[in-house]
């Protein structure tokens, strides 16, 4: 049996991993999938204060209270800064890490040196409204259930920069998962894939949208297996 820790990206909750919660639980699988503070269900606690450290900490106090070792971490898009931030703090008790077209930043860098993340004009200043579904080549079939499912998030979030002190040298399994088929060669993701590769990551391009667990729940399932 493994344990995977499952981090959802911007505007998204523990409600898009359900379909790869399922498939990994029912081969016996130890999968925790948390929302995010003030996303989703946890939307109640959105404030302009939270930000990229708030969600840092979300997974790591996951992690240190759950009492969980030897993790399979997947961070999705926004989710490779978490992950990335959690990975550097704890990788004693990470097994492999999994960036699913994603973010991976370096040291000092923040989410809008690398892309535009806002679906429209800011509420209120600092409430970043969602991307649709449609723009993230959903199948059609969710896109209406994802539009409803995704919520505000803080434009804190994007703006600050992640901490990393080094520890991600201690990871030996990282692997990149590229979706090629909602953006193509304009994808704000094709470059980490191709860093991926130079690096000597283990590298998968699927032809699915950017919701990758929602498109092709199947594959990502085998592919988590397959970087146990």
């Amino acid at each position: 049996m493994a344990t995977f820790v499952l981090v959802h990206g911007a505007w998204h909750g523990s409600w898009c991993w359900k379909r790869v919660r399922r498939s990994l639980q029912q081969q016996g699988h130890e999968v925790f999938t948390p929302t995010l503070t003030g996303i989703g269900e946890r939307s109640h606690l959105l404030s302009a204060a939270v930000d990229l450290n708030t969600h840092t900490l979300d997974v790591l106090n996951l992690i240190r209270w759950e009492e969980l070792e030897d993790v399979v971490l997947c961070g999705h898009s926004y989710g490779g800064m978490v992950v990335a931030g959690v990975a550097d703090r704890i990788p004693e008790r990470i097994r492999s890490l999994v960036y699913l077209d994603a973010f991976v930043p370096e040291d000092g860098e923040r989410l809008l040196d690398f892309a535009p993340v806002s679906g429209g004009e800011p509420v209120d200043g600092w409430k970043c409204p969602p991307i649709t579904a449609e723009v993230f080549g959903v199948n059609p079939a969710d896109r209406a259930w994802v539009d409803r499912q995704c919520t505000l998030q803080s434009v804190a979030c994007f703006q600050q920069p992640v901490q990393l002190s080094g520890g991600l040298a201690g990871i030996q399994r990282i692997a990149y998962v590229y979706a090629s088929a909602w953006a193509g060669p304009e994808s704000p993701f094709r470059p980490f894939y191709e860093k991926a590769k130079a690096r000597g990551w283990r590298a998968y391009e699927l032809d699915s949208g950017h919701d990758v667990m929602l498109d092709r729940p199947d594959q990502l399932t085998t592919l988590l297996l397959e970087n146990l």
